[in-house]
């Protein structure tokens, strides 16, 4: 829990960010993408407060969450607000940027964080460089940074992979591609598929990988578990988490096995044959244990029944 000094401070950065002479350059016939605190409101920096005050337009995600966010830093939102989300985004890009055209600000935010990053924005910046239109950000809070930067593993090369598949055979598919990945990788998941996500992670990558499940960031009850992906596995099973998540995930070693090309069907079914000989196993379960093990590069596995007829082939 945050201690009491944490939160003066806190209350501190929120009177800073509405403290005049800053000045702060709004620029005209421009979409500005803007960083919105990802928990902690005192994260808002004077270029967002000033944004919201003089912008000509706020495309926002949700635009209950914009008033709540603006009610809570004390800022009145000058500009006319649209909701710009998921569903509508590529559908209001153009009569946003036609406004541009003609001179506007338009300032893009998403509930948390920074647009286009697992967020809405990204249609207006593809059709704006279209269109040859200028477009900025005014950077901020990033729960994929903050993730990163707080797991204690390696920050010179890493990935964002987004929130994992929903379904188990996509999600392991994704991981699979990924077991030869070796920059750190970053994960969104959910509160309710967390169990799902952590089993299927250590199936991927194997019990002693190491990682960091990080929640809540920047608000009272933050908290960073780190450890092997097996250790962080039982204190999910033990303490379950709640709130937002973050998995940060090592990448591989030089001693794991890396990922080549594909093995096809019949080279498939001669290492199996040459498994259940040699360690009196069905062929059935050879099988399936090989395929596990040879996933193709894009993490996917050779259809069992095609193997067994290749291995009852390989038998006459």
């Amino acid at each position: 829990m945050v201690q009491a000094g944490e939160r003066a401070q806190a209350q501190a950065g929120e009177q800073a960010v509405r403290e005049p002479g800053v000045d702060v350059t709004v620029p005209r016939g421009t979409v500005v993408l803007a960083a919105t605190p990802i928990g902690n409101t005192a994260d808002a920096s004077t270029r967002l407060v000033a944004l919201l005050e003089r912008a000509d337009i706020v495309a926002a995600e949700d635009t209950r969450r914009l008033y709540a966010l603006a009610n809570r830093l004390g800022v009145r939102v000058g500009g006319h607000v649209v909701a710009n989300h998921d569903h509508n985004e590529r559908g209001k890009a153009d009569g946003l940027l036609d406004q541009v055209e003609a001179g506007a600000t338009v300032l893009v935010v998403s509930d948390a964080g920074m647009p286009t990053i697992n967020d809405p924005g990204l249609a207006i910046v593809r059709r704006a460089i279209e269109r040859g239109l200028p477009v900025t950000c005014a950077p901020g809070p990033s729960a994929v940074l903050d993730a990163l930067a707080l797991s204690g593993l390696p920050t010179d090369r890493f990935c964002y992979e987004g929130f994992l598949p929903r379904k188990h055979a996509d999600r392991m598919q994704h991981l699979r591609m990924l077991q030869s990945e070796r920059r750190t990788m970053v994960f969104y998941e959910t509160v309710h598929r967390i169990d799902e996500a952590m089993a299927d992670l250590e199936a991927a990558f194997g019990a002693d990988r190491p990682m960091a499940l990080c929640r809540e960031l920047t608000k009272d009850y933050e908290q960073i578990r780190r450890g092997t992906i097996g250790e962080v596995r039982a204190s999910v099973e033990s303490d379950p988490p709640r709130g937002e998540m973050v998995l940060v995930v090592g990448g591989a070693t030089g001693a794991e096995p890396q990922q080549g090309r594909a093995l096809d069907v019949q080279e498939l079914a001669r290492l199996a044959q040459r498994m259940a000989s040699d360690e009196h196993m069905r062929i059935k379960d050879a099988i399936a244990h090989v395929v596990e093990q040879h996933p193709a590069p894009d993490g996917s596995l050779a259809n069992k029944k095609q193997v067994y007829a290749a291995a009852l082939t390989l038998r006459e």
